[in-house]
């Protein structure tokens, strides 16, 4: 039967995670009302994640799953399940079973209800550490005020977008994908689930601090232009503070002249400071300039190696 309802689950390595994930989406799957499909993307997972997959697809036919070729990062095998499902609606959640499954059930409900968008907000973070809560925090609230869209701050990718705004996402050619502003880029009725994020269930944690970085680096790019605006207001304010030391300077030559900051100390900070500024405006154009590089070689987004379960209705 053709799926009404689309699971997106991208994964990388997981395969202790992987048995109790399906468990659950399982039992999930049995409790809802119309045909359910989970579509599972291997991220070029190097451990035995695909074997499971394919014993998982030989015990339940409602169980796809995708092969990408090599790894190429979990918002762009998002992508590819975005691409590949076939339901009324898609729910993405993580494999490491953080995005309770549980949830699922609540997050239809507000679809039923009129929405197209339905993301979980997170209340709290369970077994987090006090930095990764921090920085989380602010760059949540940085990146509202910084992005020319309302993105929702504590919401992760977790969450339930309609067909509509499927095939949306799926017609936007950028490669500099960040689902979470996508999603409120595109519009539509739109609302939130608060849930309790739990612990990872087993296995070593996948999104390190640089992957993290470079996620919101690509958020903040992709949707403000506040950062090129700010290196001009950066190099004013510089030029304003190289005019007010070039005077005082002189004022010292003149009026104070054993003073001994108008020697080499003050020349060397002032070409330090300079420096600085150039060097700062000189990296935030270059991560513009890098996402118009991956924009213009116009490769395709993934490839894939093995695509099993999408039979035609």
């Amino acid at each position: 039967m053709q799926p009404i309802y689309s699971l997106i689950v991208p994964l990388y390595n997981e395969q202790d995670t992987l048995p109790e994930l399906v468990r659950r989406l399982t039992d999930v799957m049995n409790s809802l009302d119309e045909p359910t499909e989970l579509v599972l993307i291997n991220d070029g997972s190097k451990d035995q994640s695909l074997m499971l997959l394919r014993s998982f697809h030989q015990q339940d036919d409602r169980i796809c799953y995708i092969n990408l070729a090599r790894n190429f990062g979990h918002q762009i095998a998002v992508t590819a399940g975005l691409n590949f499902v076939r339901g009324d609606m898609a729910i993405i959640l993580d494999a490491d079973l953080q995005d309770p499954p549980e949830l699922i059930p609540e997050l239809i409900k507000q679809w039923r209800s009129g929405f197209q968008v339905v993301y979980a907000q997170r209340t709290k973070r369970i077994e987090e550490s006090w930095g990764k809560r921090f920085l989380a925090y602010w760059f949540y609230r940085v990146l509202r005020k910084l992005a020319d869209i309302d993105i929702p701050t504590d919401t992760g990718d977790f969450c339930l977008i309609d067909r509509s705004v499927i095939d949306i996402l799926n017609s936007m050619p950028e490669r500099t994908r960040y689902l979470r502003g996508l999603r409120s880029w595109v519009g539509f009725n739109q609302t939130a689930v608060p849930f309790s994020r739990d612990s990872r269930f087993a296995g070593e944690v996948k999104y390190t601090f640089r992957k993290s970085f470079k996620l919101a680096m690509n958020g903040i790019v992709s949707f403000s232009q506040v950062p090129l605006r700010l290196s001009t207001y950066v190099g004013l304010f510089a030029a304003i503070v190289s005019l007010f030391m070039a005077l005082l300077i002189l004022y010292w030559r003149i009026f104070v002249p054993h003073s001994p900051l108008t020697g080499f100390t003050m020349i060397l900070v002032a070409v330090f400071f300079l420096g600085a500024v150039q060097l700062v405006c000189i990296g935030i154009l270059g991560e513009y300039i890098g996402c118009i590089y991956e924009e213009v070689k116009g490769r395709p987004l993934y490839t894939v190696s093995e695509i099993v379960g999408f039979k035609k209705s």
